[in-house]
């Protein structure tokens, strides 16, 4: 691997799979860390090689950053992402990365006394990296079209319905293929016209679950419904998957927080960096129809 190459941390996850992807296809130099140095999620990609990375593991943290000259970096949703982001930056300035563009989440510099957790957790994680002194980009983006795929598509396709305790709350979801598209731009661009700057990533629309049902159903040309369910019943549906008692209650409050209103924003920073507008939700539902069906 050359010098100066650009480190993907959270490489096979949503968001960190399409920046290296992206990357990729701009014929840039990439190194994917991965839990397992054997992972062949990017075997056919020839510029990307898979780097083991264990965030509590110096050892692996080193030789991940060999020759890396920028870092995406992005933490796994666990109560541990300030460490995970500590032992990163510790690390990178050894290594001596020039640039870091951090993966965090719209609302992350909202006040603390209304920030739900992960929210409060992705600032303090900002505050490392502005302190590193190290150039820094952060992607405040929304929730992600791609969950419902990630959470949601079994049940519709198995039931028709998806069950979120989200009420009428409008969210302006976006696309990770846009939220890629700005880390590209920013992990590539040559002027430092991103340095230092924190950008809101939205969709171009603020949709309830109900309106996205209604898209899906046009989409895929089924009836699909929006549940809205309590927080006591959403807990144990999650509870019932296996799910980590720290994530149900962070994704609790992450959806009073939309229902409060503060996720509806709507930013033209995609337009304005990559000169598209934003993916809307109905080319989503066509681009994963074969998700849900």
């Amino acid at each position: 691997m050359t010098e100066g190459s650009i480190l993907v941390t959270g490489a096979t996850g949503t968001v960190g799979s399409e920046v290296v992807k992206q990357l990729s296809d701009k014929g840039k130099i990439i190194r994917a860390a991965t839990r397992s140095a054997s992972d062949n999620t990017f075997r056919n990609l020839n510029s990307v090689r898979v780097v083991q990375l264990d965030y509590n593991n110096p050892g692996t943290l080193a030789t991940a950053f060999k020759g890396v000259e920028k870092l995406f970096l992005l933490t796994p949703p666990q109560s541990t992402t300030v460490d995970f982001t500590s032992n990163l930056v510790r690390e990178a300035k050894k290594a001596g990365v020039k640039y870091i563009v951090k993966q965090s989440v719209m609302g992350a510099d909202a006040e603390p006394e209304i920030a739900p957790t992960p929210m409060r957790l992705h600032r303090q994680a900002e505050k490392i990296i502005e302190e590193s002194k190290i150039p820094f980009t952060f992607l405040r983006s929304n929730a992600y079209m791609q969950n419902f795929v990630n959470f949601y598509s079994h049940s519709v396709k198995t039931q028709g319905a998806f069950y979120v305790p989200a009420g009428d709350a409008r969210i302006s979801f976006v696309d990770v293929r846009d939220i890629a598209a700005i880390a590209v731009h920013a992990l590539t661009s040559t002027n430092g016209k991103h340095e230092g700057k924190a950008h809101n990533i939205t969709g171009g629309e603020a949709l309830s679950h109900g309106q996205a049902a209604e898209i899906l159903s046009e989409q895929l040309g089924k009836k699909v419904n929006y549940i809205n369910v309590s927080d006591e019943d959403a807990r144990k549906g999650m509870k019932d998957m296996g799910m980590d008692e720290w994530i149900i209650n962070s994704i609790i409050e992450l959806f009073e927080f939309a229902k409060a209103g503060h996720w509806s924003a709507i930013s033209p920073v995609t337009e304005q960096i990559t000169g598209n507008k934003p993916i809307s939700f109905s080319q989503f539902a066509g681009d994963y129809a074969v998700a849900f069906k």
